[in-house]
């Protein structure tokens, strides 16, 4: 009878054990699983086209505009061979995908003004056919028109994933295993992904203080 203290102390201490194995070991493969998913924000361009607002014919328009820049500056991005190179070639040339982007707002009768830069942003969870991009900070080519209040578009420009069947640097040119592995099986990362997304969520609404 006086050993049954020592046992309930040991079974306790065995319990205790057990979860902070599991706890540390849960830590341990999402700071893995972050760390992948940061190499992939730190390797790729996204596009970011801002409507002017959420009626219908903004969002149409917002499509336009998005045909038209990508018809015009396919070779920008297909003819780069990293990120780095992407991001210099884009601000060279933003005054040029300025212009086109407002060509394209006056010739469908709109007269909003239009905003073109490169920027770091906030992006969740994004599937693109067959591919999945988790959430993080991403570096963008942003383009806001009017009041940009209406739903976003977002895609991949490096590596190109906007136009379809593009040439030049492909997504295993660019990615590691492991990084490439997330984005091409990213059904089998949901749970994470969301872990993922609400943690970078978090840390994105504490910048913004």
């Amino acid at each position: 009878m006086k050993t049954y203290p020592v046992v309930l102390r040991m079974l306790r201490a065995a319990v205790c054990i057990a979860f902070l194995t599991a706890l540390m070991a849960a830590l341990t493969g999402f700071a893995s699983l972050e760390a992948d998913c940061q190499g992939i924000s730190d390797k790729v361009l996204r596009l970011h086209i801002l409507a002017n607002s959420d009626s219908g014919e903004d969002q149409a328009l917002k499509i336009q505009v998005r045909d038209r820049v990508l018809q015009e500056s396919q070779a920008l991005f297909t003819a780069s061979q990293n990120k780095q190179e992407a991001m210099a070639q884009v601000q060279q040339r933003l005054p040029d995908l300025q212009r086109i982007a407002q060509e394209e707002v006056y010739a469908q009768g709109y007269d909003y003004p239009v905003t073109v830069g490169l920027s770091q942003t906030y992006f969740p969870t994004k599937q693109y056919d067959t591919v999945t991009f988790p959430a993080g900070q991403y570096d963008a080519l942003q383009i806001r028109i009017g009041e940009a209040q209406g739903q976003n578009w977002w895609c991949v420009l490096f590596p190109s994933l906007c136009v379809p069947a593009a040439s030049g640097v492909q997504m295993d040119d660019v990615l590691d295993a492991s990084e490439l592995d997330l984005v091409e099986h990213g059904q089998a990362y949901q749970v994470k992904f969301k872990v993922v997304e609400w943690y970078e969520g978090f840390m994105d609404w504490l910048g913004s203080w």
